[in-house]
């Protein structure tokens, strides 16, 4: 049985742990990649294609979702995450926006997602 792991709830989401945690290239590249697909959208973490360590890629999306940023959803042998879209615009309209022009300003998502380990 699907599991939905512990998150803020809207009203929790803060915006110093989200600019933290945005602070980060791979988690800012994250977060706008899921603000470019449809919305709820799953996406398991290695499907972004990052050149680190799944160890690593775990650490990321744990502290997006302690953030709010994004819900994750354990089905047992794997575990996706989708993008808040409704709450972050909820808290903080426009921040995706900037992230998603970011993201184009960088080149797209392949281009940022390669920057993003090399920073």
């Amino acid at each position: 049985m699907p599991d939905l792991l512990p998150q803020p709830d809207r009203d929790e989401i803060d915006l110093g742990v989200v600019l933290s945690t945005l602070s980060d290239p791979l988690r800012r590249t994250t977060v706008a990649i899921l603000a470019t697909l449809p919305e709820c959208t799953e996406r398991n973490c290695v499907s972004f294609g990052f050149p680190v360590a799944k160890a690593s890629l775990t650490h990321h999306f744990k502290v997006l979702r302690e953030a709010g940023l994004i819900s994750q959803i354990d089905y047992g042998n794997r575990r996706t995450s989708s993008l808040r879209k409704a709450d972050i615009e909820a808290r903080f309209p426009g921040l995706l926006a900037l992230l998603v022009n970011e993201l184009e300003q960088a080149g797209g998502s392949d281009k940022a997602v390669a920057l993003s380990a090399q920073r």
